[in-house]
């Protein structure tokens, strides 16, 4: 088998697939903004003319690649809809180790999308904000859920110190920072829970 038909079985089928596959590593590895079409294209690989049928712009891949790790419950949010854990230990879980030991400590990809395209009115922004806001009315939902008193106050509380336990988790590369605000987030739920007395 030559290098020229290895090359081509490589750009058949699933070329989309693989474009979201690499435009993951990329951004994961230099930002959004550092990323090339081009590069990642090749590091697919594709043509530049598949890149472009499956995605015109670098915003919908953006979008996608946003979509894709939602969807694969690869984001800090995953934990809020799993039902097989009861609601406390779902919000807590925001607060876990979030990558395996090897892999490198990352934030919150909806916050660092929002941060490499600042325009409020940009179509990546207003994607990642709805995230944000997803997150906050799933918490909110658990702690109603949970009896806890001024629900949406509490769940405000609690999605900031998960935001700002992945940020930090990612710029000190400690993967197991959440711990900290973990504590933190125990504090605030026993002091919403009604008494029982």
């Amino acid at each position: 088998m030559t290098a020229t038909t290895t090359a081509s079985q490589g750009r058949g089928r699933g070329g989309r697939e693989r474009i979201l596959a690499a435009s993951a590593r990329l951004f994961a590895t230099q930002g959004i903004n550092a990323t090339g079409m081009e590069q990642v294209a090749e590091e697919a690989p594709v043509s530049k003319r598949t890149l472009y049928a499956h995605f015109r712009t670098k915003s919908d891949l953006v979008i996608a690649h946003l979509k894709d790790l939602a969807s694969s419950g690869a984001t800090l949010e995953s934990v809020l809809t799993r039902e097989d854990i009861p609601p406390r230990e779902r919000i807590l879980g925001l607060f876990d180790r979030p990558v395996p030991e090897a892999a490198p400590v990352r934030g919150c990809p909806f916050i660092d999308a929002a941060a490499e395209f600042p325009d409020p009115e940009s179509a990546v922004h207003s994607y990642a904000r709805e995230q944000k806001l997803r997150m906050v009315r799933l918490v909110t939902a658990l702690v109603t859920e949970m009896g806890c008193r001024e629900p949406a106050a509490l769940a405000e509380q609690l999605v900031t110190l998960a935001d700002g336990a992945a940020s930090r988790a990612m710029v000190l590369g400690e993967a197991d920072y959440g711990r900290h605000a973990r504590t933190a987030a125990e504090i605030l739920l026993s002091h919403a829970l009604p008494s029982t007395t």
